[in-house]
């Protein structure tokens, strides 16, 4: 167990002999965030948006923006990791937050736009070089996957790693019952006590959460979500609560979560009708306020609720 991307991290495994250790493991994590951590001044993500020319994306830059891409089209741009310049301006990044208007909206808008950026023979080509990739949404999923691939390279297959999280489990406990995982409720504010609203079971999967319910902050009695929606460059004020998602790699059901986060519950249960492949279990409320829950079908056995 440590810290890492300003969270923790926890790693079990079942083995004859300790075949990782944590230093390990946080040797890992700092490799990969001197990669794609905003918060780390002369990592690569840092030096792409500060325009350095020299700059070389390494491999866990250009794997992460492939599949970030790939997770953008498909979901119609709901996904995007060039939302950076507003999620700053709203004040959940790295800068203060802004007077917001919509003019200030208006004007960072035009910064994001996912197909303005590309991966050409291997470097990131910037249509606006103002353009910000923040890789917040999906990075921790990675660094899950990261540590899991860590793990299978020296033989250990039966482990879970959880970082933040956002969590992948390989095979089993010894007594061959399944790993599970909480799903926390949503909570009426952010100091309220965590609770859990179901439980999960995992193997061979990650699984990952995204919520509108922890980081907010009020404004002459408006919440203001975290969460950004690309397109209309405003926080999201639907009724989606909490997504969570199976998929075979954290980093997938990361991004998907923050996806499915800016679509609200109607539109990414119409997504799920055609894209059957991604499990979720969504908690939202309805017109009365009580929370209700949608869990696609084969996510039935596997969950619990509490």
């Amino acid at each position: 167990m440590g810290e890492a991307q300003g969270t923790y991290y926890m790693v079990t495994y079942f083995a004859n002999d300790t075949l990782v250790t944590q230093n390990q493991i946080d040797s890992l994590l700092r490799d990969f965030d001197m990669s794609a951590s905003i918060w780390v001044k002369n990592s690569i993500i840092t030096r792409i948006n500060n325009s350095d020319p020299s700059v070389i994306p390494d491999k866990h830059f250009t794997d992460i923006f492939k599949l970030a891409q790939r997770v953008s089209k498909v979901s119609d741009g709901a996904f995007d990791i060039t939302v950076g310049p507003l999620v700053n301006a709203w004040g959940f990044g790295f800068k203060n937050k802004m007077n917001m208007n919509d003019h200030i909206v208006d004007s960072l808008l035009p910064l994001v736009d996912y197909e303005a950026v590309k991966l050409v023979n291997g470097m990131i080509i910037k249509e606006n070089p103002d353009i910000q990739i923040d890789y917040n949404a999906i990075a921790q999923g990675y660094s899950v996957d990261l540590a899991g691939g860590l793990l299978e390279k020296y033989g250990i297959e039966n482990y879970l790693v959880d970082i933040g999280g956002e969590v992948f489990a390989r095979g089993s406990k010894p007594d061959g019952s399944s790993w599970v995982v909480g799903i926390e409720k949503p909570s009426e504010d952010i100091n309220s006590g965590r609770q859990l609203n179901a439980t999960i079971k995992i193997s061979d999967k990650a699984v990952a959460t995204s919520g509108s319910y922890r980081k907010y902050y009020e404004v002459d009695g408006v919440r203001y979500s975290h969460t950004i929606d690309p397109k209309t460059g405003y926080p999201v004020r639907h009724s989606l609560l909490s997504a969570t998602v199976m998929a075979d790699s954290a980093a997938v059901a990361d991004a998907y979560a923050t996806a499915f986060m800016v679509m609200g519950i109607e539109k990414a249960k119409q997504f799920i009708d055609k894209n059957p492949d991604i499990e979720a279990y969504f908690i939202y409320s309805d017109t009365s306020g009580n929370l209700k829950v949608f869990k696609t079908k084969n996510l039935e056995n596997l969950i619990e609720e509490q």
